[in-house]
This record gives C-alpha cells, structure tokens and sequence, in this order.
C-alpha cells in the first residue's frame, strides 16, 4: 500500500482569449492518482467539501483507483486559480481550507500497512492540517519509505524563512526529496541549488531529485557519487505545465517501488543504487513529465505510456 497525504482541489485554469476550464488537481492528490494510473495500490487522505467541486474530486479519484478512507466534509472544496502565460506556465491563486479532523489512532490504523508515504506541496506547510501530517511523518517513519516534494507556494506561505522551518523539518524525516530549482532557490536564495541539494542529503536524505524544467533533472545520492546525475528534459511540444512536477513524482516513486525500494529496509537500498540506476529513474521519471506537459491540464500517463522503468 503507498499512502499519499495532502490536498486536492480544483484548478480553474485561464488562458488569454479562452473561457476558464476547471480541472480536478492538488499536487499530493496528483501523485496518487499518478500512481495509481501506473498500476499501485494508493491510498489518499486529504478533505474536500460536499459541493460539486467535492463530487469532481471524488469522482477523479475513485476513478482512477485511489482509495479514499475519509468521507467529504460540509466545508467548501478548495480551488486554485490558474493564469497561463503564452508558453502555458501556470501562475496561481488560492482559495483554500486545508485541515484534516482525524485523531492519531485513526492515522495509526490508516498507516499500519503502508511501505511509502508521500506528502508535500500546501498540505505539509499550511496550517492545521500540517500538524497532522508532520504527526503521520512520525509514526509512520519506523516502517515506510518517506518521500517530500515542498512545492512551495509563496502566494500562500510568503514567509520563506517559515517555510523553510518546515521543510527542514520534514526533510529531516524523508528518505527521497523532489524539489523544483525555484523551490531551492526560494527557500535558500543566498546559495547555489547545488548546495542545496548537498545540504539535505547530509541531513539524512538518501536521494534528493531538481528538477530543472527544459535543462533536465539532476540527482544526488551516496550512490551518484557528489557531482550527481542528470537526463535531459523529454522534447516535446508543450500544451501547459499543470501537473508536469507531480507526474515526475509518481514516476520516480513508481520505479522505486517496481525496485521493491520501499518499507523500512527502503533507506538502505537507496543507498546501495549506484550512478546508472538513478539515472534510469531520472530518465522514467522526466519521460513522464513529458507526456503531461504534452496535453491539456494534469493529465498523467499510464504504464502503457511510458518506457519501462527500468
């Protein structure tokens, strides 16, 4: 079982001289459903509202196969506002309520089965429901895999030095870390991303993953030895961004766990990969991106998409 908590919510997506189209999104939920689209069994925890956003929501998920253990609430679904520019990158704008009303024995029960844990983006930095996540980062660091994509967000958490509070303490709990190079560089703009990246995998991270959008991701282990390994960026016809960050994530999760990477003992295997295997998870991961930067919205690939993964 791969757990995944956090937001969704829905993009309502505008572009210049074309009427809004709203899409089911939320960087944590797209990595669940990016999963379970490549053959996992995913759990997602996270709120929506009983309205008809809530409905599309649900809708998406179980669709799609993802299991979800809470029932919609009687507070508003969250939306994101989404403004593309004329090369389809997305500035957004947030209308949220990201709190999670679950006791500890019931995230205890949730995640006694899970060998992968996955959270980031709002859900690991907006309060209250932060509180609940870093509680399930706790407990379930003693058996699963931990994986942490910040995704900051500085409409939302304009604070950097806050935000970079949390994140470290939560990368102090994560064995794999997926960062954009604006995220690094916002959390730490007095040093080079590099530096960054060196800094978290000195803090306990096994492997810390940049991805660098048309320069291609970069990753750094033990294994890679410490100038790190880098894929070039799929070449594609680019219709829009949305998702193209949460599809490289399921991706890079997705071919740890056919690497059977996953669990308590998953630490230590990623340690033991060497240079051309995170180099083929960088290369399954990024092919991925690809296939969602080449449609409309987050629309993330299937198996049959994608190249083995490795």
């Amino acid at each position: 079982m791969l757990t995944v908590i956090g937001e969704a919510l829905v993009d309502v997506v505008s572009r210049s001289g074309e009427q809004p189209r709203a899409h089911v999104g939320g960087s944590p939920m797209n990595v669940a459903v990016g999963l379970a689209r490549l053959g996992h069994q995913v759990q997602f925890l996270g709120r929506y509202g009983q309205d008809e956003y809530g409905h599309q929501v649900v809708e998406h998920l179980r669709g799609n196969g993802v299991r979800l253990p809470f029932e919609a609430d009687d507070r508003p679904t969250s939306v994101a506002q989404a403004v593309l520019d004329e090369n389809g990158a997305a500035d957004y704008e947030f209308q949220l309520d990201w709190s999670l009303d679950v006791s500890p024995v019931r995230i205890d029960e949730l995640l006694a089965d899970t060998d992968l844990l996955h959270v980031g983006s709002i859900g690991a930095m907006l309060e209250p429901g932060a509180s609940v996540v870093r509680q399930a980062l706790e407990r379930a660091h003693r058996h699963a895999l931990i994986s942490y994509d910040p995704n900051c967000r500085p409409s939302i958490i304009p604070d950097s030095s806050d935000a970079r509070a949390r994140a470290e303490q939560i990368v102090g709990l994560a064995h794999v870390v997926k960062a954009s190079d604006e995220d690094l560089l916002w959390l730490y703009p007095h040093r080079t991303v590099e530096d960054s990246a060196r800094a978290w995998l000195s803090a306990g991270v096994r492997l810390v993953v940049v991805t660098r959008g048309a320069m291609g991701p970069w990753a750094l282990s033990r294994g890679t030895g410490p100038d790190g390994v880098f894929v070039p960026a799929a070449r594609v016809t680019v219709a829009d961004t949305v998702g193209a960050g949460d599809s490289f994530m399921a991706a890079l999760l997705s071919g740890l766990a056919d690497r059977e990477i996953l669990g308590a003992s998953g630490a230590s295997s990623l340690e033991q990969l060497g240079a051309d295997e995170v180099t083929a998870l960088l290369g399954y991961a990024a092919a991925a991106a690809g296939v969602t930067v080449s449609r409309s919205g987050a629309q993330l690939p299937t198996r049959e998409d994608l190249p083995p993964s490795g």
